[in-house]
């Protein structure tokens, strides 16, 4: 007799397969984790680049690569919204090409409408998959590069809205996710912070540089004489130099130029040149005396009534003489004055240069004596016209010579302006150019 065929089993799951799930999962997960990590240490390098810069143009373009490598977008844009937060006054694109920027140049600043439109009037975070589409949608311009999707933050700090940051088209070719949203919005955060004391560092600045200037002078009219002078910044973060110059007719019926350059690069620089620029002025028109005994004296005096910091100096004295013009001079560690003649080629009047103020008040300090032919132009300057750190100093100093030379026909003001437009320096010192000119007859 058969036996009869019992109920069928259930399927008993395959150990082998249940453990390989379950890696599966595990893997996954620490993917994910990885994945995460890895995007936030993007995010905090980010963060810190951004962070770190003062420039407020460089601020803003580096909020804008910052974002785009965070979610790999080809194209990012920053809208900088106006005072009132109402309209955009700066769009700042990156990633066209320069052919696509050509063809955009005569387009005019986006208004704010459409998409950017709607991003102004509410500062939420928006993703949008075909902007085509979206009902606010207003097209691009022509020339504009065809863009599929966006994401689009406002970038804030401490309530207030500077501006909107503009996302599109992911390199992988998929729309922005809520991961991509997450990561921008937290950089854009750490943004609105960075561009508010890029901001206020820009107004200190302005600010110190204004009192700066306002602490050079006027040049007086020296006729016959001519003269002229022409100032410029550092381009160099927190750099408020102690450049100075001046220029005074004398009782005696001679005139006195001086250029110095007091060591540092803050307020207290700056304040240090106008107490030196004072005490100076004061003892040329008290004293008929040699270059070099009035700088001993202010030397003495400086290091006697104040705790000034090193600074250098030349100071040149120019009078009337039968057959034109004599120049005495003296330095005070300073470069070298630059003199174009009327007929011959520009060249400095090597001299011993003696030591810089704040050094050593009882060292002797030598005169220099030069006639000065009619129609002669004596260039005075600080060192940030021609240093760089990258090259010796003969360099920069043959380079203005040459320079001096060929554009020694200019006004007075234009050879100035030419001087320091040369660039020969790194920017990252103030600079001075104080330059008179002997008439021609």
């Amino acid at each position: 007799m058969d036996q009869e065929e019992g109920p069928t089993p259930p399927d008993v799951p395959d150990p082998d397969h249940r453990i390989d799930d379950e890696l599966d999962r595990i893997v996954g997960r620490l993917r994910t984790l990885a994945n995460a990590r890895d995007r936030f240490q993007d995010l905090l390098d980010a963060v810190l680049a951004v962070g770190r810069e003062l420039e407020l143009p460089v601020v803003l373009h580096r909020v804008i690569t910052a974002a785009m490598g965070l979610v790999d977008a080809r194209y990012g844009a920053l809208g900088v919204l106006s005072e009132d937060g109402g309209q955009l006054e700066e769009f700042i694109p990156v990633g066209l090409s320069e052919q696509e920027l050509a063809g955009l140049s005569d387009v005019a600043l986006p208004h704010g409408r459409g998409l950017l439109g709607h991003l102004i009037e509410h500062p939420e975070p928006l993703r949008v998959a075909d902007i085509g589409a979206h009902p606010r949608s207003a097209g691009f311009p022509p020339g504009h590069p065809p863009m599929r999707t966006l994401l689009g933050v406002a970038v804030t700090s401490r309530g207030r809205v500077y501006g909107n940051l503009y996302l599109s088209e992911r390199r992988d070719g998929r729309p922005f996710d809520h991961h991509d949203q997450d990561i921008v919005v937290a950089l854009a955060g750490a943004a609105g912070l960075a561009i508010e004391n890029a901001r206020l560092y820009r107004q200190v600045r302005t600010n110190a540089e204004y009192f700066q200037r306002l602490l050079l002078p006027r040049l007086p009219e020296l006729a016959p004489l001519s003269v002229a002078a022409i100032y410029r910044p550092a381009t160099a973060p927190d750099h408020i130099g102690g450049d100075w110059y001046d220029a005074l007719a004398l009782p005696d019926g001679a005139c006195a130029l001086v250029i110095g350059d007091v060591v540092g690069h803050d307020l207290r620089a700056a304040a240090a040149m106008a107490r030196i620029r004072n005490m100076l002025c004061a003892l040329l028109y008290d004293r008929r005396t040699p270059p070099s005994a009035v700088l001993t004296q202010l030397d003495r005096t400086l290091q006697a009534i104040t705790d000034n910091p090193i600074t250098t100096t030349c100071l040149a004295r120019i009078e009337p003489a039968e057959d034109g013009w004599t120049l005495r001079w003296s330095t005070a560690g300073h470069p070298p004055p630059l003199l174009i003649p009327p007929d011959g080629p520009a060249r400095y009047l090597h001299a011993d240069p003696g030591l810089p103020l704040g050094v050593d008040p009882d060292v002797p300090r030598p005169d220099h004596v030069r006639p000065l032919p009619a129609g002669s132009t004596l260039v005075l300057f600080t060192d940030g016209l021609v240093e760089r750190p990258d090259r010796p100093l003969d360099t920069g100093l043959t380079a203005l010579a040459r320079i001096a030379t060929s554009h020694a026909d200019l006004p007075l003001d234009d050879l100035c302006r030419r001087l320091a437009d040369a660039r020969l320096g790194d920017g990252r010192d103030d600079l001075a150019v104080l330059a008179l000119r002997t008439p021609t007859t």
